[in-house]
């Protein structure tokens, strides 16, 4: 299709005889051309002056393909002098055919942006290598195999996003890759890209009679008032790390290398990854961003009413810089979590955040539409006289002017279109940046006030900044906690919630642009102060809640190792990344984790069975991709592991997969290195220390205390011979010592065994080696006579050494969750059954004979009691579980998860099935002191 046919609007001719004069120097026009032609020159005497004197030129080009490439072929064969009066008439071309396009339609606003971005990266890399080349011919540049001789332009703003204004300048930061350099050479080879980069610039910004290329700013590069006009990467990331500004970050979203070494531009970019994109939600970036916006308008005084003759569409209110704006400032705020947020353009930026759910779609669009009406009234202003300017003509003929230009011929109604515009671009982006008027504070009691005063000398509060955003939403909070059920306990652990605090910044920044977070806290500090005090260690994992998936179903174990696995390879393969940074990561993600089942399980939305479902996915999962994480680590200094190689085994409540919010982990390793008598690595190390390191270095991996808090507490008592065992076990020694010299408890302890990690070429065949022969140890030893008698034992010890001391003990002491435990793993022992968890192993009971359905029934019923109890105990209480001490939401939560009307019948329902339970366990093991002959058979038996 020619370019007259694709014509679908015209500019109206202003100025009638400049139309006329212009039409003078074409002859056969198609009708829709020529009407455009004359509308063109009509509003604009510098596209006038373009169409006289390029006039030859015009009609045979307009139907040809890319413009840029065709305007620009061969310039690579230029030398400097013939370089820069080429460009200035590709430029003037380039103008002249993009703005015919744009003014009849045959483009969209995204082709003629990219279509002038696309020539301004043509025309820098062609101006930095010339002068590249002709230092390289003066021999004052070393050699050097890099591309370009290691320059690297970035381009910024607009260009960088491929959004470049029709008369706009350039933004460009030029670096150079000083690792292209020898080090001797470094500082010769610095010298002369400085003066390359000062001549290209020359090339592109000198207005010469031939006119200009392109204006260029290099004051985006770091400290630029005394740093020179090309630096290192080395410099700049150096300058970044210690003193980069969030307009900086804001800056760099668009940042992109169009010319020079791409290459070397890329891998400077991923080194800025970190600064550009915070691990962490970055709220605090809202009110920077804010700050921002009033000291542009300040400065450029633009303050004051909306007034249209002289409104600047880029900077003004309601322009195109509020837009940009909101879209960076919520890019910042979570691309880093979420690499899809990371758009260079507005437009996409916009599109992505509706898609991830941090704008409402609806509003996107609107955004989308505005911008683009917008960008369009900018490059008219822009094209009258060439003129980078975003103002409005002040005189009632420049707005006519204008209107035209865009086909309007009404002006009036036109301008009140555009008002229109501005003002709804304005309520759309206000509220993001301007904090919502403060909630009246409620009246208080003297004590209330009294701990409110204290505050200012917390952590949190210290700095000017955490408390002028603190004192904004303070009225929210204590607003909100006069409607706990009890509103004097609630400020009391919000108090302990703020005081554990060590910083403010971010997190009141967060509950200001999210007011649903305070509702939220407010909770959580009213009902479960254990869960408040992890928020005030872990005040990070709030960023989950605002992720998009907090509240979608459970993803299960496949879903938890997909994300641990992506987190741990981008933090252990970032520039900055590593060991260290992987194990952080793993408890960054687990605290968010852990969170989320907190808040799920205290919001009604699972009960205690899936929570400690819940948790122990996330345990497991965590130890799944650890283990071969530190197993990697460890082999880069002492080999690969010898032999087939290790299983970590999970033992207790992580191996019977139910834990709570405050569980342990008890784990044994267990290796195989076979006829492998070392390691093969830059330290090898002999097979037996070589395990027992790679396990002290696990436990570290999941215990050690770092900044970014502990993942789990490990015990390692469970491994054969207890403390004095060797921490990694021999599978032939684990096979010997289980059946050869492990007592009963060893062996009970055994069938709640399972294999959750694994390392080594042979890993997963010897976890089903260890699996084989724990049920093969069952089948050996759980038919001899003395598993009833020890387990009676047992109990009687486990009751004198830790008694119920408390009415509302549920897991020690007679018909309790231990006592339900230890008897469920005597049957899975007896009946040689597989089955970890409780529940399954008193139906494996059931099915070898050991005890009858109805007692089954009784029992399993208790035990999920008692859990229910527990696992919401661990939620409210670190301590010894007190509902005395839980306050008032605290007592709600429980009564609302066990069903009990209140708590006195919850202490007698506990007495009760404690009580009946110990009955059932004590008639099942009366018989002890018989001995027994193999596995006994029916009910009757089993007493």
């Amino acid at each position: 299709m020619d370019f007259a046919s694709r014509i679908t609007r015209f500019p109206l001719p202003n100025d009638a005889q400049r139309a006329t004069s212009a039409l003078e120097h074409f002859t056969g026009l198609d009708a829709k051309l020529a009407r455009l032609i004359a509308g063109t020159a009509g509003c604009s005497p510098y596209l006038a002056g373009l169409l006289r004197s390029e006039a030859d030129w015009l009609v045979a080009a307009l139907d040809e393909g890319d413009v840029v490439a065709r305007e620009t072929a061969e310039f690579e064969e230029l030398g400097p002098e013939a370089l820069g009066p080429a460009l200035r008439r590709a430029k003037r071309r380039i103008a002249l055919w993009t703005a015919l396009a744009d003014l009849g339609g045959v483009w969209q606003l995204s082709e003629v942006t990219q279509a002038l971005s696309d020539f301004a990266d043509r025309a820098t890399d062609l101006a930095l290598r010339v002068h590249i080349r002709s230092e390289i011919a003066r021999k004052k540049l070393p050699e050097t195999a890099s591309d370009a001789g290691g320059i690297i332009a970035l381009a910024m703003g607009k260009m960088g996003a491929g959004e470049l204004n029709y008369s706009s300048d350039i933004d460009l930061i030029i670096l150079f890759d000083e690792t292209a350099y020898a080090p001797e050479d470094q500082q010769e080879a610095r010298a002369a890209l400085i003066r390359a980069t000062r001549k290209a610039v020359a090339t592109l910004s000198d207005n010469t009679d031939q006119g200009y290329v392109f204006r260029t700013d290099l004051r985006l590069r770091p400290d630029a008032s005394v740093t020179p006009v090309c630096i290192s990467t080395a410099a700049a990331l150096r300058y970044y790390e210690a003193e980069g500004r969030t307009w900086e970050r804001a800056a760099y979203i668009k940042a992109r290398p169009c010319a020079g070494n791409l290459a070397a531009g890329e891998r400077f970019l991923a080194e800025m990854r970190p600064f550009i994109w915070r691990r962490h939600l970055d709220f605090a970036t809202v009110q920077d961003t804010q700050d921002m916006r009033l000291r542009i308008r300040e400065h450029k005084g633009l303050q004051g009413p909306m007034v249209l003759a002289g409104h600047n569409m880029k900077l003004g209110r309601g322009g195109i810089r509020e837009i940009e704006f909101f879209t960076q400032t919520r890019q910042l705020i979570s691309g880093g979590r979420d690499p899809d947020l990371r758009a260079r353009g507005t437009v996409e930026g916009l599109a992505r955040l509706a898609e991830k759910g941090w704008i409402n779609p609806d509003e996107a669009q609107e955004l989308t539409a505005l911008y683009r009406a917008h960008r369009e009234v900018e490059h008219r202003i822009q094209m009258v006289n060439d003129a980078q300017t975003h103002s409005l003509p002040v005189t009632d003929e420049g707005i006519d002017n204008i209107a035209r230009m865009m086909g309007a011929p009404d002006t009036e109604e036109w301008s009140q279109a555009l008002l229109e515009r501005l003002d709804r671009v304005e309520t759309l982006t206000n509220d993001f940046f301007v904090p919502a008027e403060t909630t009246t504070r409620p009246e208080l009691t003297p004590e209330a006030e009294a701990i409110i005063d204290r505050w200012r000398r917390y952590p949190a509060l210290r700095s000017h900044r955490a408390l002028q955003i603190f004192q904004r939403i303070e009225a929210d909070f204590l607003t909100r906690m006069q409607r706990a059920a009890d509103p004097a306990e609630a400020l009391v652990r919000f108090d302990a919630f703020l005081a554990g605090l060590p910083a403010g910044v971010q997190l009141f920044s967060l509950f200001e642009a999210n007011p649903q977070l305070i509702e939220l806290l407010v909770d959580i500090v009213g009902t479960a102060p254990v869960l408040a005090r992890y928020l005030a260690r872990h005040p990070e994992v709030l960023d989950a809640v605002l992720g998009g998936s907090f509240f979608a179903p459970w993803p299960g174990m496949e879903g938890l190792q997909h994300s641990l696995s992506q987190a741990l390879n981008a933090a252990f393969s970032a520039p900055d990344g590593g060991y260290e940074r992987g194990l952080d990561a793993a408890r960054r993600w687990a605290h968010e984790w852990q969170f989320r089942v907190g808040v799920h399980h205290l919001r009604a939305l699972i009960g205690a069975e899936e929570a400690g479902a819940h948790y122990a996915d996330i345990a497991a999962v965590a130890i799944a991709e650890l283990f071969p994480f530190v197993a990697r680590e460890f082999a880069r200094k002492h080999g690969e592991a010898p032999g087939r190689g290790a299983v970590v085994l999970g033992m207790g409540s992580i191996g019977a997969h139910r834990l709570n919010a405050s569980s342990d982990l008890d784990l044994i390793v267990i290796y195989d290195s076979g006829e492998v008598e070392s390691s093969d690595g830059p330290r090898p190390l002999a097979a037996r220390p070589y395990y027992a390191r790679l396990t002290q270095a696990m436990i570290t991996a999941i215990s050690a205390l770092t900044s970014a808090g502990r993942l789990y507490e490990v015990d390692m008592r469970l491994r054969p011979s207890g403390r004095q065992g060797p921490v990694a076990t021999s599978v032939q020694s684990f096979e010997n010592y289980q059946l050869t010299e492990a007592w009963t408890w060893e062996h009970l302890a055994l069938t709640r065994a399972q294999v959750l990690a694994h390392c080594g070429g042979d890993g997963i065949a010897l976890g089903d080696q260890v699996e084989a022969l724990r049920v093969g140890v069952f089948g050996q030893c759980g038919m001899r006579g003395q598993v009833r008698s020890d387990l009676a034992d047992m109990r009687q010890r486990i009751f004198a050494a830790k008694p119920a001391d408390s009415p509302w003990e549920v897991k020690v002491g007679p018909g309790r969750l231990q006592d339900i435990e230890l008897l469920a793993q005597s049957f899975a022992l007896r009946a040689a059954a597989p089955a970890r968890g409780t529940i399954a192993q008193l139906r494996a009971g059931q099915r070898a004979g050991l005890i009858g359905r109805d007692e089954v029934a009784a029992l399993g019923s208790a035990y999920r009691f008692f859990w229910t109890v527990r696992c919401t105990g661990k939620l409210l209480s670190e301590g010894r579980f007190d509902p005395a001490t839980i306050g008032y939401g605290g007592r709600d939560f429980l009564l609302r998860e066990t069903g009990a009307d209140d708590l006195e019948a919850l202490g007698a329902r506990i007495e009760d099935s404690a009580r009946s339970t110990a009955q059932i366990i004590d008639r099942l093991l009366q018989a002890a002191a018989a001995p027994e002959e193999g596995p006994p058979r029916g009910e009757a038996a089993a007493l």
